[in-house]
């Protein structure tokens, strides 16, 4: 059973930060699709098939956007979005070190870019209350 927040306060404050956080990553995910070229430049050469793993990424990005703002779906998509930073790590590394192909950036905000997905797993953990990493048994 998922155990809420004691105070109304923080229940809107977790409230308001999940819907912000929703509609980051169906936007950061909705732009897999509309610009691929800016992800597929981000891509290690050694990952197999770029294109699908764009797609891939994008769809998981859009449905943990939604998915955490379904209470059932909520601890899955949480879940997911978490295992889904993780996973898209490797790119950020890649850039940091090799540069972005294309972009204009540099390279000192690349690295300090690699921090933030921690923060963003922090924020997915904070809006999302009562977050089970092991969701079966006790």
């Amino acid at each position: 059973m998922l155990e809420e927040p004691r105070h109304r306060k923080s229940v809107e404050v977790r409230d308001l930060s999940r819907c912000i956080l929703a509609i980051a990553f169906v936007i950061a995910g909705a732009n897999h699709f509309r610009v691929p070229a800016t992800y597929l430049s981000m891509m290690p050469p050694w990952l197999p098939a770029p294109e699908w793993m764009n797609w891939i990424s994008g769809a998981a990005e859009i449905a943990g956007g939604a998915g955490i703002l379904i209470p059932r779906l909520r601890n899955a998509a949480a879940i997911g979005l978490i295992l889904l930073l993780i996973g898209v790590f490797p790119a950020n590394l890649h850039v940091a070190v090799n540069g972005w192909a294309g972009m204009d950036v540099p390279r000192w905000f690349l690295i300090a870019r690699l921090p933030f997905q921690l923060l963003l797993i922090a924020w997915v953990v904070f809006s999302c209350p009562g977050l089970r990493l092991y969701p079966y048994g006790k």
